[in-house]
């Protein structure tokens, strides 16, 4: 997906993210934790993983598991 986590609190979006206003952002809060939130949203909500579920996501994601078709 293009990201690069390390340890930030910068939120990130992918280098992959179109202007279509799909697109999501990460951080790296903590060092056991990946969070993401709607880029078209930054105030809101943002969800909370650990890096093995985001790397693990991510993986299936560039593999096409969740492609349509």
């Amino acid at each position: 997906m293009g990201i690069k986590l390390g340890s930030t609190h910068a939120w990130t979006k992918s280098s992959h993210s179109g202007g279509n206003g799909a697109c999501v952002e990460v951080a790296s809060p903590a060092t056991h934790t990946v969070a993401v939130r709607d880029s078209k949203d930054p105030q809101g909500p943002s969800l909370a993983f650990s890096p093995a579920s985001w790397s693990a996501f991510v993986t299936a994601v560039e593999a096409g598991d969740f492609d349509r078709g």
